[in-house]
């Protein structure tokens, strides 16, 4: 950690340097510490912590540094980012603008190069410290999308690969496995994998109406199993621990705890695995949600260290819209965890324009993850609304999230891919899929911008 302090005035400094200057309002009244928290061969995660030392309250601050040639900030959250030429001004993102006596704040940024901010005081630029030199990435080989992409981890407010690269990942849930556990066998997996050429399958692992509850070893195993499935076909496996009535996550944290730890603990090694801790919370507060979240991520994490886990919002995963709030109260209120994104779930036919409206707010500052749309009402049914889906997954696709649609299945509703009686043959092909199946296949197929 290199830490700097408050210097009153403006840079000065060579252009040619590696310099950081931190500027305070009001002057000398805070220090900053600038941390490399991940890094790979072409760029790096930093974050900045902002202190005020004083006896007194302040209510501004300002930190300023300047990137040699070569290295930019290509995004950065929970701060308000101007630059000119190569040199970045931060100022608060509103929420985190005062700080009291002895308290502090951070933000973070994502830069694409290896170059450093660097103390600039008195003394002049200090070189960096070897231990920040990023590590050289081997590319993957291979033309699936965990080989190409390999561990996946959460670099600012992306999705990333292996080498630091922001990535979307497309592809579909499966139903209640009480229900179409049926669905899920070699050929509908290979056709997942081979003619829609998706990324990923969301396992979604009912805890009530006959999930998990009732046999918590046999819907483990099948978990597990539909993890090896994805992994050997080279699709990432989102592990949904599908909560949704009753609505307060904290009703199965006992339940998740052990779930999760048997689940992490099995599949630690594997690269492919991404925790999906809560699906639908509602009629719970944002505070509730953290405060399950803050205990179900260390069980996670005491097994595996890497993988990246994903937290259910509030109002059924709407950040929020469906019960009358905004993301606001997440991002003044983060979970504290690292390497973990957001969910949020819509219904093309029943969520439109202010629900697109707050995810591209969010966007700016929350990784988040569609780990569940339709592409109909909020039912499951209706009239398949492609018009909105279309401006949904455009919206998706211009911010980089990720997405699971529901349902790859034979549900007999609107929102299943394939007609009601398909999975009790052996045919997955183009000609047995729903009107809204055929419309995501096209969508999915897409080459990926890995």
């Amino acid at each position: 950690m290199r830490r700097w302090r408050i210097l009153a005035g403006v840079a000065v400094a060579a252009a040619a340097a590696t310099v950081a200057t931190v500027i305070a309002l009001p002057a000398s009244a805070e220090t900053a510490a600038f941390t490399v928290t991940s890094s790979w061969s072409t760029g790096y995660q930093g974050q900045i912590e902002v202190r005020n030392n004083t006896s007194a309250t302040i209510n501004t601050w300002q930190v300023r540094f300047t990137l040699p040639a070569g290295t930019t900030v290509v995004n950065s959250w929970n701060a308000t980012q101007s630059v000119s030429g190569s040199t970045y001004t931060f100022t608060p993102a509103g929420w985190n603008g005062t700080l009291a006596a002895g308290a502090s704040t951070s933000f973070g940024f994502v830069a694409n190069g290896t170059g450093r901010p660097v103390l600039d005081g008195s003394t002049g630029p200090t070189t960096p410290p070897a231990t920040t030199t990023p590590p050289t990435t081997a590319p993957p080989t291979g033309t699936t999308p965990v080989a190409i992409n390999g561990q996946l981890r959460v670099c600012g407010t992306k999705l990333c690969n292996s080498n630091g690269k922001a990535i979307q990942l497309r592809g579909m849930s499966t139903h209640g496995l009480q229900w179409f556990a049926k669905c899920y066998n070699t050929n509908s997996l290979n056709a997942l994998a081979n003619d829609w050429k998706a990324d990923l399958l969301r396992i979604s692992m009912y805890v009530q109406e006959g999930g998990y509850e009732t046999n918590p070893a046999g819907f483990t195993s099948q978990v597990n199993n539909l993890v090896d499935q994805a992994e050997s076909r080279g699709l990432y496996a989102l592990v949904d621990f599908h909560t949704l009535t009753p609505g307060d996550p904290n009703y199965n944290l006992a339940r998740a705890k052990t779930f999760f730890n048997e689940v992490s603990a099995r599949n630690a090694n594997k690269k492919n695995i991404i925790y999906e801790i809560t699906n639908e919370p509602n009629g719970v507060s944002w505070a509730g949600i953290k405060s399950y979240a803050e205990q179900v991520i260390p069980v996670i994490r005491a097994n595996d260290p890497d993988a990246v886990i994903v937290v259910g919002t509030r109002g059924w995963s709407s950040l929020g819209v469906s019960e009358g709030a905004t993301s606001a109260e997440i991002t003044t209120n983060p979970v504290n965890a690292s390497n973990i994104m957001y969910a949020f779930h819509f219904y093309a036919a029943s969520h439109l324009d202010n629900y697109r409206a707050e995810v591209q707010r969010a966007a700016a500052s929350l990784p988040l993850f569609v780990t569940e749309f339709g592409t109909v009402t909020y039912t499951g049914g209706g009239q398949v609304d492609l018009q909105s889906t279309a401006t949904w997954l455009d919206l998706l696709d211009r911010l980089q999230i990720s997405y699971a649609n529901w349902t790859y299945s034979d549900a007999d509703e609107s929102s299943a891919a394939f007609r009601s009686g398909t999975c009790n043959g052996s045919d997955y092909g183009s000609g047995v899929l729903s009107q809204s199946g055929t419309y995501l296949k096209s969508r999915i197929s897409t080459p990926d911008n890995f």
